[in-house]
């Protein structure tokens, strides 16, 4: 007799209905509402620090991770996101240009908390604006940068690697 898979309970029960796909980094979050641009999603609060890991954790601060424990770990990376991961205020915000859509894959630019990521993949967004292999800011061209809303700490980090350069 084989033994049924069991899932914690939903983190955001009423915000995100997590889709479990069948292949590695295969499942991914979607939206359970609507929500107006620049709205909060919600609220960071089962977080935990933690060391830098290949694709769990999100980094805070310019040497510091945490795992999310939660439903959010769910949000994938997109180079046209819909959410912002806001470390300094430990909040999701629904990007500023467009609003959330019940039903929406919910996605957030990576490079926006990670400025070394331990590990790089070939993006598959399939967006018109997708950037092909993302590694981090630290990696990226400025220009392409600009485009996105970043933690301070990853503009702080930029202005430190351009003195340095």
């Amino acid at each position: 007799m084989s033994q049924a898979t069991t899932y914690p309970p939903s983190s955001h029960p009423n915000l995100i209905d997590v889709r479990l796909g069948t292949g590695s980094f295969s499942s991914y979050g979607v939206s359970l509402v609507d929500l107006e641009a620049g709205a909060l999603f919600t609220k960071i609060d089962t977080a935990t620090p933690a060391p830098k890991s290949a694709y769990s954790t999100v980094q805070t601060g310019k040497d510091s991770h945490i795992e999310l424990n939660s439903d959010l770990l769910y949000c994938n990376h997109s180079c046209d996101p819909n959410l912002v991961f806001d470390m300094s205020k430990m909040e999701v915000r629904v990007i500023d240009n467009r609003p959330l859509k019940k039903g929406d894959p919910l996605t957030f630019f990576y490079p926006s908390t990670e400025w070394d990521m331990a590990q790089t993949f070939e993006c598959a967004c399939g967006s018109k604006k997708c950037l092909g292999m993302i590694s981090g800011a630290k990696h990226m061209k400025r220009d392409d940068l600009r485009r996105y809303w970043l933690n301070p700490y990853i503009e702080d980090m930029l202005q430190e690697d351009s003195v340095q350069a």
